[in-house]
């Protein structure tokens, strides 16, 4: 594949970037490969607030040329039609980059190739990169259709086989449509698109430059089991209904979770220089909702013995019966009373691990044997050719995420580090930002949930510029941005100055 990829690439004397040559893409062959091009589209450039030719985003566009295609077209499992679906967007003015998108949930559509992800306020494709996106091989309905887990090629390509495929091609097709190859390739995603960014530095070392992974779903059994988990610590001593079932939400009123913030805030907030609503020294809050039990009867001023017990549990992480943690527990935050987007810790409410649970047992040494999935799971830590080649690594992690601990991807890290050369050595080229108050990839009501972390990898791989910090701003608060600090460090207020402004603060231990 790749001497056809540059084949193609001396084929091409100048750069293609008009409609007539977006056109002929449609007739594009290559060499010993099984791709049917289903449609080449010339876009005009679109300014700020016209009609977008992508969704949910409203600024300006550059002219590109999209192009659909599907490798690998079978029948697979009950005849159901099976193929890796991708989309390709050529920008006219491109930047000399490749950049790939991540997908979601159980991925099983093509989105459109933006690549917005932590990209700040402007996208990818706005910055003239060529982006990609894959179904990763499948077609389904609503994000979490697992249909197609029962073909077992379909699996493999979820797992990692599609997005290795697909990097690959659009390489090939980028080299043929610009007349010379990529000079940099970088992978951006969050949640199965994390996952499928540490896939890349484990499974496909060499295929990237730089990547981005945020919030990954890198071990989805395990964070499943955890929310089991919690959800069962507090049906335990939860009010019953008629039926004599546990009440989803109701070991604790709307005052108590109240309660609980505003008692982590008058504990922890303070810790980074300012009373600001937010905790950005994650490992130096250490609160204990011990604190919080009544010395007499309850009130809305305390908690009973069992609701702090059973708080502490649950944000304690599942364990099994010896008492080894099977995942990382999670972190007391402002985000943990959150309703919309995926529920935080503390309410009930459905969620893509599914209605709201009744259950007050849990077998977790059998969970424990029965969620791992070693074809999914991304937990290797040996990234010596992906760092050897130059590769740069960023990790974010909002702190109220529901669904995936930022406790478990830190532990990753530090894994990752040790089994790297330490953690200063690997800060050479792989760097992890906690995000408060934010939850699953973004969303809060005490969150700065906008961040350019397309821009920070770009600078290191091309500069050597390290990210130290990432700016980061959001629409719960106006007005107010912060730096992200790269761990061990968190932001700190220097005491003087705005303390609105990110500048007036230093990342320090």
């Amino acid at each position: 594949m790749f001497s056809a990829m540059l084949a193609l690439g001396a084929a091409g004397l100048a750069q293609a970037q008009g409609p007539a040559e977006c056109a002929n893409l449609a007739s594009l062959k290559i060499p010993n490969l099984s791709m049917v091009i289903t449609k080449t589209e010339w876009i005009p450039a679109s300014p700020p607030g016209a009609p977008p030719a992508a969704p949910r985003y409203t600024g300006p566009l550059p002219a590109f040329c999209r192009l659909d295609a599907v490798l690998d077209k079978r029948t697979g499992e009950g005849g159901k039609p099976y193929g890796i679906g991708f989309a390709l967007t050529l920008p006219a003015e491109w930047n000399q980059r490749f950049l790939m998108q991540g997908g979601g949930g159980l991925n099983g559509s093509v989105q459109f190739p933006l690549g917005g992800q932590a990209a700040g306020a402007a996208p990818g494709l706005a910055r003239g990169f060529a982006v990609v996106n894959t179904d990763s091989g499948h077609t389904g309905t609503g994000g979490f259709d697992a249909s197609f887990l029962q073909d077992q090629q379909a699996s493999l390509d979820f797992a990692y086989i599609a997005v290795g495929r697909v990097a690959q091609v659009a390489k090939l097709i980028i080299a043929h449509y610009y007349g010379k190859p990529a000079e940099h390739s970088y992978f951006s995603g969050c949640s199965t698109g994390g996952r499928e960014a540490m896939l890349m530095t484990q499974r496909y070392p060499l295929y990237f430059d730089g990547v981005v992974s945020g919030a990954p779903a890198m071990r989805t059994g395990y964070s499943n089991l955890a929310d089991r988990w919690v959800a069962i610590s507090f049906n335990q001593i939860a009010p019953k209904d008629a039926q004599g079932k546990p009440i989803p939400g109701g070991a604790f009123t709307d005052t108590d979770r109240q309660l609980v913030v505003k008692s982590l805030l008058k504990q922890c907030d303070l810790k980074d220089g300012v009373q600001d609503g937010m905790i950005f020294n994650v490992s130096g809050c250490d609160f204990d909702p011990a604190s919080l039990v009544c010395s007499g009867a309850k009130d809305d001023t305390c908690l009973t013995a069992q609701q702090a017990g059973a708080l502490k549990r649950a944000f304690g992480g599942p364990k099994d019966s010896r008492g080894i943690p099977v995942y990382s527990g999670f972190a007391f935050d402002t985000g943990i009373t959150a309703k919309r987007g995926i529920p935080g810790l503390l309410n009930p409410g459905p969620s893509p691990v599914g209605p709201p649970s009744t259950g007050t047992e849990q077998d977790v040494d059998k969970e424990a044997l029965l969620v791992a999935n070693p074809l999914v799971d991304t937990t290797s830590t040996n990234l010596t050719t992906f760092a050897g080649h130059g590769g740069k690594l960023l990790f974010y992690h909002g702190v109220s995420d529901p669904w995936f601990s930022a406790l478990d991807t830190l532990d990753y890290y530090q894994k990752m580090s040790a089994a790297n050369g330490g953690l200063p050595k690997v800060a050479g080229w792989s760097r992890i930002y906690l995000v408060p108050g934010m939850g699953h990839c973004g969303g809060g009501d005490a969150a700065l949930d906008t961040f350019d972390m397309l821009s920070a990898v770009v600078d290191w791989v091309e500069k050597g510029t390290a990210p130290e910090a990432v700016v980061a701003t959001g629409r719960a608060f106006p007005g107010r941005s912060r730096p992200l600090c790269a761990y061990p460090k968190s932001a700190h207020y220097t005491g003087q100055g705005d303390p609105e402004d990110a500048k007036n603060f230093v990342c320090r231990e």
